[in-house]
């Protein structure tokens, strides 16, 4: 089983920053994928920032509205992400939900895991 905690939502003014992180914990072989997603209400579920690993080691990339604003980095020592947001938007409220691709398994099937969400609301 694979938790994933997160951590860092709340409140801020425009223009201010939040700090989002999220850990993840269980049965993982291999982590081939973590990054951040966010719903506002009545939209769909979009990519704010993803670290993908590969052979020439980890690549970010992001969504063209926070490219700039956003950093999203790695914790090498455990398959952890943080989200850094800088000059915050109202236009940047929602939920904040963090995603895993991960193997339980050498050779194992790949699974999309998800976390359960933290709101972020930027509002004066």
């Amino acid at each position: 089983q694979v938790q994933l905690v997160e951590s860092g939502g709340g409140l801020v003014q425009p223009g201010g920053s939040l700090r989002l992180s999220c850990e993840a914990s269980g049965r993982i072989f291999s982590v081939s994928r973590m990054g951040w997603y966010r719903q506002a209400p009545g939209k769909e579920r979009e990519l704010v920032a993803g670290i993908t690993n590969g052979p020439s080691g980890s690549k970010p990339n992001y969504s063209d509205s926070v490219k700039g604003r956003f950093t999203i980095s790695r914790d090498g020592t455990k398959n952890a992400v943080v989200l850094q947001m800088n000059s915050l938007k109202p236009e940047d409220t929602a939920v904040y939900y963090c995603n895993l691709v991960f193997q339980e398994r050498f050779r194992g099937d790949w699974n999309d895991y998800w976390g359960q969400g933290t709101q972020v609301t930027v509002s004066s």
